[in-house]
């Protein structure tokens, strides 16, 4: 026993000088650190949150294969601001990057109303508006985001009545003596992405309109040291931002919209791009160490928002669950079940969408049946019984906007020029070809293509029903109405003839499917097929140094 206790008193002595030298050690960096002029800026950078208000199960691609942990939660997010705050008093700024307020049940079914208490009790030092903001009207956009209580940056909307811009263009932020700069800009194109209801009373002005004389302005008359654009215009316009002269002074551009887990900055030509994944699953942190106004080293790194690490703020917690309250009983409601995990993520084909659309075909019998290609969404993962739950809450996180079912008739001609189309969007060689989200899913029809084709000549061959397509036949066709477009429209295909809204809603469809099969097992099924791509396809990001994992 004596020996123990001196082995236990050695140990403690040793661990005590071992202390006391980091201490020491550490005071000395410090110190030298000043002596030199040095000071260390931190930015913190959430991104298309969509409603995930809560951990959740998340995708990670490990050793080629998928693996589902449970990550996210605002709460546990603002346990991360804390600790990092406490790591770097006075010299941290965060900001969200967008697509806050849609993408679950809670969202919907409060209009967005629910984030403003949320936001308010966390520590962001500002947002800006993203692409799905405008879900529940241009007003509602407004009310909520007033409701953070924090600043909202944004240089291109603008008041269609007044035609004053709707919010700042910038931020200018003083931290440990430096001045950093954030222009905010939205996507362009929100009134064609979004139906065009949604943003009704707003103008979306392109980048060109103003961004060389607001980088001159806030480099040359305010001065500033550190120059970011936060942009929710998705990775690859961004990246090709990141090469235009007209962005010269800007240095780091913080990306949003696309959900790329990018873990190391991308570089440009002028600046270097980052994106930190979505559904509050991440957490992008930038170190910069600065001296005499310029960035002499960084480090990036993409926080994992793992539950177990970081456990939920209890402040944040309260009021998230009181937010939540009024619909916990309605969103838990169960459906049905699924044996396979349902997930999307990939770029050409996933279970989740698989599920939809056979869900429309089976209601309506049409030959084919569509559904826009959305990023958004969380697994759905069997546990140790072998099944999951789809509730009722899952089902807003698939399908945010719960539309009428349309229907319609196009000829074979119209389908193979309309997914030409469509994957050009997807896969176009200039960044600023590419548009919306990712290759339109689909059901009844099977096609292969190649994704690094000339425009118009991608699709190799398309069947329905097992036969090649035939230009001539008119085939029948059901897709989501989208508020707004004519009625020849079809899931964004134009001229479709014998148009229909039907008198059920896409959530109507999905519940009355799982309530007949009972539980599904939806998995990918070469419905689409990229042939010059390896499977799956994971990102739409060519010729970069990157991997989603």
């Amino acid at each position: 026993m004596k020996q123990n206790l001196k082995l236990l008193l050695s140990a403690i002595l040793i661990l005590g000088l071992t202390f006391a030298t980091s201490c020491q050690t550490t005071q000395q960096e410090d110190t030298h650190a000043k002596e030199e002029g040095v000071e260390t800026i931190t930015i913190l950078q959430t991104a298309d949150i969509h409603g995930q208000l809560m951990p959740h199960q998340e995708m990670f691609i490990e050793n080629g294969e998928f693996v589902f942990k449970k990550r996210g939660g605002v709460a546990n997010i603002q346990t991360i601001f804390k600790q990092v705050k406490a790591e770097n008093p006075g010299g941290t700024v965060i900001v969200d990057g967008g697509d806050l307020i849609q993408g679950s049940a809670v969202a919907a079914l409060s209009e967005g109303a629910v984030f403003g208490p949320v936001i308010k009790a966390m520590d962001y030092d500002f947002l800006i508006p993203g692409n799905w903001e405008v879900i529940f009207g241009s007003q509602k956009m407004r009310d909520v985001l007033a409701s953070y209580g924090k600043p909202v940056v944004c240089a291109n909307i603008y008041d269609e009545a007044s035609t004053d811009m709707l919010y700042p263009p910038y931020i200018v932020k003083e931290v440990k003596g430096i001045k950093l700069g954030f222009i905010s800009y939205n996507d362009p194109e929100v009134p064609i992405r979004q139906n065009p209801s949604f943003s009704k009373g707003l103008i979306f002005k392109q980048l060109e309109d103003n961004i060389e004389p607001l980088i001159k302005e806030l480099k040359e008359e305010q001065g500033v040291d550190i120059l970011f654009l936060v942009t929710h215009l998705g990775i690859s316009k961004q990246l090709y931002l990141a090469d235009q002269e007209q962005i010269k002074g800007v240095d780091f551009i913080l990306g949003n919209d696309t959900h790329e887990r990018i873990r190391k900055p991308l570089q440009g030509k002028y600046a270097q791009v980052v994106e930190p994944g979505a559904f509050a699953s991440f957490v992008g942190r930038l170190d910069l160490d600065v001296k005499d106004g310029k960035i002499v080293d960084q480090r990036y790194e993409l926080i994992d928002v793992d539950p177990a690490v970081y456990p939920a703020d209890p402040v944040v917690q309260q009021i998230v669950d009181k937010q939540m309250a009024p619909y916990k009983q309605k969103m838990e409601r169960v459906l049905g079940y699924t044996s396979t995990p349902l997930y999307r993520y990939l770029v050409v084909e996933n279970p989740m969408d698989n599920m939809i659309t056979d869900a429309v075909r089976w209601k309506t019998g049409v030959d084919i049946a569509i559904s826009n290609g959305f990023r958004f969404s969380t697994p759905i993962v069997p546990d140790e019984t072998g099944k999951a739950p789809i509730t009722y809450s899952d089902v807003w996180n698939m399908l945010p906007v719960n539309e009428n079912v349309k229907i319609g008739k196009a000829t074979g001609k119209q389908i193979q020029d309309w997914m030409e189309k469509e994957l050009h969007n997807v896969f176009a060689e200039k960044p600023l070809e590419r548009f919306g989200g990712w290759v339109i899913r689909f059901s009844g029809m099977e096609m292969t293509f190649n994704a690094n084709a000339p425009k118009g000549q991608r699709v190799q061959s398309i069947t329905v029903g097992g036969q090649p397509l035939d230009p001539n036949r008119l085939y029948t066709m059901g897709a989501c109405l989208r508020r707004g477009e004519p009625d020849h429209m079809l899931c964004r295909m134009p001229n479709a003839v014998e148009t229909q809204v039907l008198d059920y809603t896409i959530h109507d469809v999905i519940e009355e499917y799982l309530k007949e099969k009972g539980t599904v097992a939806p998995k990918t099924d070469g419905r689409a097929k990229a042939l010059d791509l390896p499977a799956p396809v994971l990102s739409q990001l060519p010729n970069v140094d990157y991997t989603f994992r």
